[in-house]
């Protein structure tokens, strides 16, 4: 997949693919206006919200209600690093969900292809190009 990133103006910086475009800014501390999600709350969110199509698909394939099931979703950093230290994801149910199925929801998330990104890690090829 290709995606155009580009610069709109003040601290916002945009990817475009497709039919969409997926703004993102830094808060005013960060010298942006807050105006969208910074791209490392998009990244976490993109994590949780894959475990959710997983989960939804799951109870989809099987005739059960998504009613009242949610995902909280929980991320620590390092703070030595800055960088991720832990993700924690709670699928909760209503009373009514069947128990039989608790850890196949777990089994389900855990096929998140985002997550499994970050358990194999891809190859970052990074360098500059001069167009004309």
């Amino acid at each position: 997949m290709e995606m155009l990133i580009d610069f709109p103006g003040g601290a916002r910086v945009d990817a475009h693919f497709g039919p969409y475009t997926v703004m993102t800014d830094q808060p005013p501390l960060g010298g942006g206006a807050g105006a969208a999600p910074t791209p490392f709350a998009l990244f976490l969110a993109s994590l949780g919200t894959c475990a959710g199509i997983f989960v939804l698909g799951f109870c989809s394939q099987r005739g059960l209600p998504t009613d009242g099931i949610r995902i909280i979703q929980r991320a620590d950093k390092d703070p030595m690093t800055g960088l991720l230290a832990n993700v924690e994801l709670e699928i909760q149910v209503p009373p009514t969900f069947p128990e039989k199925y608790y850890p196949a929801l777990v089994r389900s998330a855990d096929q998140c292809l985002v997550k499994r990104s970050m358990d194999n890690p891809p190859k970052f090829n990074i360098y500059t190009k001069v167009v004309k």
